[in-house]
């Protein structure tokens, strides 16, 4: 079985997907089809003999990995299972069961999510004799917050706190104490957060030359999805994986990074061909997703843009002749009275409340909103939920296998306790010291 390339591609994606080896990027505007790309690049290097463990497929979900690594597995009668895919933060995970005893970890660690960050940091704020409320210190998930985007932007406490939290800056010298706590905590429980498996990634790389020879040579060709939501030590990984060889496809779009609040940020896409001055680009503009009259739009808009990879999206959808509308608001307020009012001349043109969404970034935004149809009278639903595993019950259950697989896990053990009757805090951190001490 052959794949005819040239048929299932359009000139674009074909130029991308059968380039040679070395360093490329692939600006691929919304709606072009850059999943396809990456699967058929996948499918390209295999049909040419690539080894499927040489291959890492970085993306921004495990889910996105699992979908175009099934894509491959229709494409071709081969076992792809031995390419290594998935986010960043999963491929650092792996690596780290297995060589994560050269910074001092076993394979058994645990992995915290934010609610036990915050936690373990209010702990450590506690153990520290800090007084958050006598001198408005920052409460766990603040400092959370801050260590985080110190170490995926890797910026210097200060210039961080001077830049996102300069109200915190006369506190530096105690929230670098309580970060210098937190880290030999973590350690002490054999427990890593999300940030972790990115900086102890890194640092094992950079530090143990033989583990990263190991991976060099396995991952001959690097490949990662949505390159403009990355932030910096994702990019020092890539290029780090890369040195030797340099064969890395990122592929992306600057128009569309939307990460930035994380510590996303795009100048990883715009500077490539500046750390790989001999980096092939190639654009795919062919948009399959939406109508004329949107695009229309959205090539206006980017075209305002200072720093810019220069596109034009071409539709291939037939118009629709209903233009999409842009509505410049003085706030937040203002915003909000304009959309219950649409929607109210909707309901009078008969169109039916159920058949009306209304999208926002995050939740935060919708506030106004709510208040605003609220005093309307407008009935509406909010479509979200919280995730699986961080629901109150789920944690509490979880705990208990935590504990059991590494009795080093001081969050599992005082939330394990405190499920008992009369355990609070303070019993649950006596009880906790206790353990240690057996």
């Amino acid at each position: 079985m052959h794949i005819d390339y040239a048929a299932e591609l359009n000139e674009q994606q074909l130029a991308a997907v059968t380039a040679p080896p070395g360093p490329l990027l692939v600006i691929a505007g919304a709606g072009s089809g850059k999943t396809r790309t990456l699967t058929y690049r996948v499918a390209y290097l295999l049909e040419n003999g690539i080894d499927p463990r040489n291959i890492l497929l970085l993306t921004f979900t495990n889910k996105a990995a699992r979908q175009m690594l099934d894509r491959v597995a229709n494409l071709l009668p081969v076992d792809a299972t031995g390419i290594w895919g998935g986010t960043f933060h999963s491929i650092g995970n792996r690596m780290l069961r297995r060589h994560g005893s050269a910074l001092g970890y076993n394979g058994g660690f645990t992995i915290m999510d934010r609610e036990d960050q915050k936690d373990l940091i209010n702990t450590v704020v506690a153990n520290a004799g800090i007084d958050p409320k006598q001198i408005r210190f920052p409460k766990g998930d603040v400092l959370a917050e801050i260590f985080s985007f110190v170490v995926n932007t890797e910026t210097p406490m200060e210039e961080l706190l001077a830049e996102k939290f300069p109200y915190f800056l006369p506190l530096l010298e105690q929230i670098k104490d309580v970060q210098a706590r937190y880290q030999k905590k973590k350690k002490a429980a054999n427990s890593m957060d999300f940030d972790d498996l990115l900086e102890k990634t890194l640092s094992m790389l950079q530090q143990e030359e033989g583990i990263a020879a190991v991976y060099r040579r396995q991952f001959q060709f690097v490949l990662v999805d949505e390159y403009q939501d990355t932030n910096k030590i994702q990019a020092d990984l890539i290029d780090t994986l890369a040195r030797e060889h340099r064969n890395v496809m990122v592929v992306g779009d600057d128009a569309q990074s939307i990460y930035s609040w994380r510590g996303a940020n795009f100048k990883n896409i715009l500077e490539f061909p500046k750390r790989y001055p001999d980096a092939q680009v190639f654009k795919i503009e062919m948009n399959y997703r939406s109508v004329p009259e949107i695009l229309e739009v959205a090539n206006a808009a980017i075209a305002a843009n200072v720093q810019q990879f220069r596109k034009n999206l071409q539709p291939t959808r037939e118009s629709h002749a209903v233009k999409p509308a842009v509505v410049a608001l003085n706030d937040g307020s203002e915003q909000a009275q304009f959309v219950a009012q649409r929607i109210l001349e909707l309901r009078d043109e008969d169109v039916d409340l159920g058949d009306i969404a209304v999208l926002y970034r995050a939740h935060y935004h919708a506030i106004e909103l709510q208040l605003e149809l609220s005093r309307r009278g407008i009935p509406y639903q909010i479509t979200s939920g919280v995730r699986f595993f961080e629901q109150a019950h789920i944690k509490d259950v979880t705990s208990f296998i935590r504990f059991t697989a590494n009795p080093r896990d001081e969050v599992a053990f005082k939330r394990m306790v405190k499920l008992l009757p009369g355990i609070g805090n303070r019993s649950g951190e006596n009880l906790w010291n206790a353990w240690e001490k057996s």
